[in-house]
């Protein structure tokens, strides 16, 4: 289906621009809510993504769906990365006071945890461990891979993860405690 309706985009065809969009919003906004999640600032990323899809799609060779989404989801991603490089929110940031997370090896119990509150806990880890933790779960990239991404060393990356998943096992404990 988006083979045909990329053909038509690159014969300037702005019904297959609108189908497109409304094949694959709903996805690339999920992912770019991941990495911004402040809700003016992740539509003016997705925007922002789906011109430079538009622009890029002359030049993209397509394979199959899987390459095609693979490459949109690429281009979201960047243009988050690059959003939070340039409002400066891609800092390294550590806790100060560690002792009041859990012990790493505990796993919090997410059975009872619905993906709408994991997403919601996700996007309130500080940006920088959002980011890798990110990076690392859902685009499936290693830690050498992150750095070089993100021009931050291996250990930093591998750090912020940890301590990612720290604290979001922290606050899914407390989620659930909370739960009746």
């Amino acid at each position: 289906m988006s083979e045909s309706l990329v053909r038509r985009i690159r014969n300037h065809d702005q019904q297959a621009m609108s189908q497109l969009y409304a094949m694959h919003v709903g996805r690339l906004a999920s992912v770019c809510y991941r990495y911004v999640p402040g809700d003016d600032d992740a539509k003016d990323v997705l925007q922002e993504s789906f011109v430079k899809i538009f622009a890029a799609l002359p030049t993209f060779e397509y394979r199959d769906e899987p390459s095609f989404r693979a490459w949109m989801t690429r281009i979201v991603v960047n243009e988050a990365l690059r959003f939070l490089k340039q409002q400066s929110r891609l800092s390294v940031e550590t806790l100060t006071d560690e002792s009041a997370l859990p012990v790493a090896d505990e796993e919090p119990d997410v059975e009872h945890v619905t993906p709408d509150e994991l997403h919601r806990l996700i996007g309130q880890l500080p940006d920088g461990y959002r980011t890798v933790l990110n990076l690392y779960v859902f685009e499936g990239l290693s830690h050498r891979q992150i750095a070089q991404l993100l021009g931050i060393h291996e250990t930093t990356s591998a750090s912020q993860f940890y301590h990612a998943k720290r604290l979001l096992a922290k606050h899914i404990k407390e989620l659930i405690k909370r739960k009746p």
